[in-house]
């Protein structure tokens, strides 16, 4: 799980009786294959079948073929143990052995996910065994199932703060603890505030962390509706946030990390005019305060930038908050002078955009 942003490395080719044992578990991995295959196309789901299934995805997972083959197996399980007359969701002996087949795949799973966590298939595999509790089981079963899943995720996050497979589970896994909180009759269904907790704990641990960053980006307006909060929350909310992110810049104000400016760039949206007001975190915002808040961020990174010269997102980040003042009041928040100055620094160190800052420069100066 501590793989991030670590390419695959195929290792040393080998070598004489290396060589002969490597052939000869290739011979054993088309054999198994063409095994599984006929065994499929006669529609044989044996456990011994499943058993086969298991070896050919501890040796490659990616095989997404055998996946499907796996899912046609369990699924001819979870059938067999449900009477033509039952109802599963209301029959405790058959949702035991249903429940049963679903756990121990379940169980199966997680070395493979600590061996291969950025694989999509077994993460889909997964989704899949869930979305088959839910249509078997009944939901105060599948709730605990899904609640086991926030725990899992949390735990493989705390290996891999930044794997994204990670996050987007876990919103799916949220997602699925909701739905079933409403259709249990829970009175207080929404997660949203315990989520946004975890994203402050995990930026807290790690600053680098986009997921993060982006996922406390897509909790603020829900957070704030769901609390009804007023404007002058509202505001308290924004200046805070604001004040987290700029310790955060401050913290290494040279760096090359992006995550950070992404999120400063998403709070300093809510001052351009006529944002949409659906995601803004204050949706009545005055012109003149949203030009107060430019100033105030464009003096701070003037005084970051002392040291950080050779920081591209500051130079960027002043020009877009000159650009949002000069569309409030159509007037530069600074001398022409400086906004020239930036526009060539950009050009000097980020050359791939050359094209971009040109037209940019074109823009802003006579």
């Amino acid at each position: 799980m501590s793989s991030h942003g670590v390419p695959r490395a195929s290792g040393p080719k080998p070598t004489g009786q290396g060589r002969e044992k490597e052939l000869q578990r290739i011979q054993e991995y088309r054999s198994l294959v063409a095994t599984v295959n006929r065994e499929i196309h006669q529609r044989q789901y044996t456990k011994e079948l499943l058993g086969m299934t298991t070896r050919l995805l501890e040796l490659n997972p990616e095989y997404y073929t055998i996946w499907n083959y796996r899912r046609l197996i369990l699924r001819s399980f979870c059938q067999g143990a449900i009477p033509s007359t039952s109802d599963t969701k209301n029959d405790s002996t058959d949702h035991g052995t249903v429940q049963q087949y679903i756990t121990d795949d379940l169980a199966f799973l997680l070395p493979l996910l600590r061996k291969f966590p950025k694989c999509y298939w077994i993460w889909n595999y997964r989704l899949w065994l869930l979305a088959e509790a839910a249509r078997l089981l009944p939901s105060p079963v599948v709730y605990q199932l899904w609640q086991k899943e926030l725990g899992l995720v949390g735990k493989m996050l705390t290996l891999d703060s930044r794997n994204f497979h990670g996050w987007g589970y876990r919103r799916q896994v949220v997602s699925a603890l909701e739905e079933l909180s409403v259709a249990m009759g829970s009175a207080s269904a929404s997660m949203t505030e315990h989520e946004f907790a975890y994203t402050t704990k995990m930026i807290e641990s790690n600053l680098s962390n986009f997921s993060a960053w982006h996922r406390r980006s897509k909790l603020i307006p829900p957070l704030l509706s769901e609390r009804n909060a007023s404007h002058a929350e509202r505001r308290e909310f924004l200046d805070k946030e604001l004040e987290l992110v700029q310790r955060a810049l401050w913290a290494d104000p040279d760096s090359k990390d992006q995550s950070l400016w992404f999120y400063h760039q998403y709070l300093i949206s809510n001052f351009k005019p006529n944002s949409p007001h659906l995601d803004a975190i204050i949706p009545d915002l005055a012109d003149e305060d949203k030009l107060a808040y430019l100033q105030a961020q464009i003096e701070d990174l003037l005084e970051m930038l002392d040291g950080a010269e050779t920081c591209k997102w500051i130079y960027q980040r002043l020009l877009e908050m000159s650009l949002m003042s000069k569309s409030l009041n159509d007037q530069w928040p600074v001398a022409s002078s400086d906004l020239e100055m930036w526009v060539d620094k950009l050009l000097e160190l980020d050359p791939l955009r050359k094209g971009r800052w040109q037209d940019l420069k074109k823009q802003i100066l006579p």
